[in-house]
């Protein structure tokens, strides 16, 4: 009969003792995956509830002439919101009427006219009565001169500024107080350029400040039960990204620089950012209701998120890159520009 030795009974109880603590670590991890899974199962169930009743709510869209707020409003009108579709042109209103149900108003709107505002807001608030105003999504914008800085000029900022930031602030604050009344939702139609600096013109520094204001705002309405969102396209396939008028502006502020400035970028300078352009279609969406969804599921879910990415790009590359070091997003967002023919021109 072969007797333990000393050395054989610690070997013996510290491998026992390992295999312990490997079975304790595999339970420990089998329960931590557990509780991850069931989390994102209570997560994606919560972010699925949804309002009851849309039929006797009210929502406001400004910028309904085309794009975003256009599919917006034919798309929450079927749904069977009372849609007050606000458009610039009484073409964009004639059309969208033509397409819509009889659910459906329009009312002619410049965001930038404080009075044309106002006299909209009483006429909302005839509209809608005791009920109040369940949603307001500001969708109106303008994308201004798209250029290097150093072509652009004090007044090409002011278009996009006027529009984006304090048409959007103007007709918060005259909606507001419909909006409180029926403790609804209020949709901050941003862009992924009021994360990321991606081109020079009055068009980011606007978003920036829309981003800054639906924060304030969103931490203000908190108490009163009124739910702020914000949406962050990235690039999308609208007339708002005309490249033809885009190009059109360029070509315009071109014509009007010192010497000096045209020596430094070159004659070619336009033609070669337009190549550098090409060979990024791919970032561009063209399925307008990926924003859409984002405004839907905003005005309709008992649990709205605070912020929406809306776009494989905005998802994938831009918002990731806006939490970068500024090292690294200068190096790959400078990548996309055109060289210059002479930076000693001065």
């Amino acid at each position: 009969m072969r007797t333990m030795h000393f050395n054989d009974t610690i070997f013996f109880y510290y491998t026992r003792k390992e295999c312990t603590y490997h079975t304790q670590g595999k339970k420990m991890l089998f329960w931590v995956l557990g509780l991850l899974i069931l989390c994102v199962f209570l997560w994606t169930c919560k972010g699925n509830l949804k309002i009851a009743d849309i039929t006797d709510k009210y929502i406001f869209i400004t910028g309904c002439d085309s794009g975003f707020g256009n599919l917006a409003a034919k798309t929450f009108d079927k749904k069977g919101f009372h849609v007050i579709a606000a458009c610039l042109t009484e073409s964009g209103s004639t059309a969208l009427k033509a397409e819509t149900s009889e659910r459906l108003h329009t009312v002619l709107l410049d965001v930038t006219d404080p009075e044309n505002v106002k006299r909209t807001t009483q006429w909302v608030k005839d509209k809608v009565g005791e009920k109040g105003l369940w949603g307001l999504i500001n969708n109106a914008g303008v994308p201004g001169v798209l250029a290097p800085t150093d072509w652009l000029t004090l007044e090409d900022y002011r278009e996009p500024v006027e529009v984006n930031l304090f048409g959007l602030i103007s007709v918060t604050l005259n909606m507001l107080p419909l909006v409180k009344k029926a403790q609804g939702r209020v949709i901050n139609v941003s862009s992924v350029g009021g994360r990321l600096a991606i081109v020079g013109g009055g068009y980011t520094p606007s978003k920036y400040a829309v981003e800054g204001f639906n924060d304030s705002l969103r931490r203000d309405m908190k108490a009163f039960g009124v739910h702020v969102s914000c949406i962050e396209p990235g690039l999308f396939k609208t007339n708002l990204a005309d490249p033809v008028k885009t190009l059109e502006k360029k070509l315009a502020i071109w014509e009007q620089l010192s010497p000096d400035i045209k020596q430094q970028y070159g004659e070619g300078y336009i033609e070669k950012s337009l190549d550098k352009l090409k060979g990024n279609t791919s970032f561009v969406n063209m399925d307008l209701s990926l924003v859409v969804e984002c405004m839907d599921h905003a005005l309709t879910s008992l649990f709205p998120k605070t912020h929406y990415a809306a776009g494989k790009d905005a998802k994938i590359f831009w918002i990731p890159l806006s939490h970068m070091p500024a090292v690294l997003q200068d190096f790959l967002l400078l990548k996309q520009k055109a060289e210059l023919a002479n930076l000693k021109a001065v």
